[in-house]
C-alpha cells in the first residue's frame, strides 16, 4: 500500500517555498522565507462519530517586513470524501481557536478519478442571512494539464506532473519530462532521489510503456540522456530489461504463431539501431550491418547489455563475443 500522505508531506516539507511559488505566488511574495516553522501534528477527534483526524501540514510564517505571523494549513486528499468541505472548516475553526492567528487553508486533491471539480467553500446560509462563507484554496491535480508545468524550473512541478491529467498513451512521455525537468534543477542527491522516487511511485511503467520511454529517451542528446539514466538508476535498468525481455518473448511467440518472425526481427534491429548511437555514438555501416544480422535472441540480449555500454568499443567487444 502506498502511504500517499507521507509521500506528499515529505515533498511539501522539503520544498515548501517552491510549492508556494508554484501554486500560491501571492502568499510566497508576502512571507519571510527564513521565518517558516513547521508546527507539530494537530490531532482532532470528532465526538459525534468517534473519528480521529490529523491535520497534514501546518506552517507558521511571518509577514514580510512585519512582526505579525499567520498559518498555512495544507491538507492532502488521496481519495474523494463526502462533506470534506465541512471537515476543512472544522480544522480551520479549531486551529484558529488554538493559535489565534490568520490561517490560509489549502487542499491538494491527488486522486485520479473522479474528475469532477471539488468544492472550494463551506457555506451556512438562511434566506435572510449568510451566516458563514468559508473558502479555501483547491489544487485538484487531475484538473491540471502537465503541459502547463513542464517549463517551470520548480522541483514541485517535476514531482506533481506525475499526478496531473495524463492521457494513457502519454505516461512514458510525462515520466521523461518529469526527469528531464529534474535534471535541469541540479539539486543535491538526496533531493533528487526524493523527487525521482515520487515520480517512480506514481508513474510506474509497464513493459510497453518502458519501450516507449526508451524510444523517447533515444531522441535526447547523449549528455542529457546520460543524466536522465543516472537519475533513473535501478528501476530503469531492471524495468527496461525485464520489460523488453518479457515483451519480446511474448511477441516472438506471437510472431511464430502468425508467421511474422522475420518482420519482428527487423523491427527489433531497427529499435536497437536507434538506441545504440545515443549510448555509444554514431555507428559505422559495418556495425549497423552486424546488428541487423543478429537473431531475435541476440537482439534481446543486446537490449539488456546496452545500458552498460560507455563507448563504441563496448559494442564491438560484445558483438565479437556473441556473433
Amino acid at each position: 500500500m502506498i502511504d500517499h500522505d507521507r509521500l506528499f508531506k515529505e515533498l511539501l516539507t522539503t520544498f515548501f517555498m517552491e510549492f508556494c511559488a508554484l501554486f500560491l505566488p501571492a502568499v510566497a511574495a508576502d512571507l519571510e522565507r527564513d521565518s517558516l516553522e513547521f508546527l507539530d501534528k494537530e490531532v482532532f477527534t470528532d465526538v459525534t462519530t468517534g473519528a480521529r483526524y490529523e491535520a497534514d501540514l501546518l506552517v507558521k510564517a511571518r509577514w514580510r517586513g512585519q512582526e505579525s505571523f499567520f498559518l498555512i494549513h495544507v491538507e492532502h486528499q488521496a481519495s474523494r470524501q463526502a462533506d470534506f468541505n465541512k471537515r476543512m472548516f472544522r480544522y480551520f475553526a479549531r486551529l484558529h481557536e488554538k493559535h489565534d492567528l490568520p490561517i490560509y487553508p489549502v487542499v491538494i486533491f491527488s486522486y485520479d478519478k473522479p474528475r469532477k471539480p471539488e468544492p472550494a467553500e463551506f457555506r451556512v446560509a438562511f434566506p435572510d442571512l449568510a451566516v458563514l462563507d468559508f473558502r479555501y484554496r483547491v489544487i485538484q491535480l487531475n484538473q491540471l494539464s502537465w503541459r502547463d508545468y513542464v517549463q517551470h524550473a520548480n522541483p514541485v512541478a517535476s514531482a506533481l506532473m506525475a499526478k496531473m491529467n495524463i492521457a494513457p498513451g502519454e505516461r512514458a512521455k510525462v515520466k521523461l519530462e518529469c526527469l528531464r525537468l529534474l535534471v535541469t534543477l541540479k539539486l543535491d542527491p538526496a533531493r533528487m532521489q526524493l523527487i525521482s522516487g515520487f515520480v517512480d511511485t506514481y508513474l510506474e511503467l509497464n513493459r510497453q510503456e518502458l519501450r516507449q520511454f526508451a524510444r523517447e529517451l533515444a531522441q535526447e542528446q547523449p549528455a542529457q540522456q546520460e543524466k536522465v539514466m543516472q537519475i533513473t538508476g535501478n528501476w530503469m535498468r531492471e524495468g527496461w530489461e525485464k520489460g523488453l525481455v518479457e515483451g519480446r518473448q511474448e511477441g516472438r511467440q506471437e510472431g511464430r504463431q502468425e508467421g511474422r518472425q522475420e518482420g519482428r526481427q527487423e523491427g527489433e534491429a531497427t529499435l536497437m539501431l536507434r538506441l545504440l548511437p545515443r549510448r555509444v555514438g554514431p555507428l559505422s555501416a559495418r556495425l549497423e550491418k552486424r546488428v541487423r544480422a543478429l537473431s531475435t535472441d541476440k537482439l534481446e540480449a543486446l537490449a539488456e547489455a546496452l545500458l552498460d555500454f560507455q563507448s563504441r568499443s563496448d559494442l564491438e567487444n560484445w558483438l565479437k563475443q556473441h556473433s
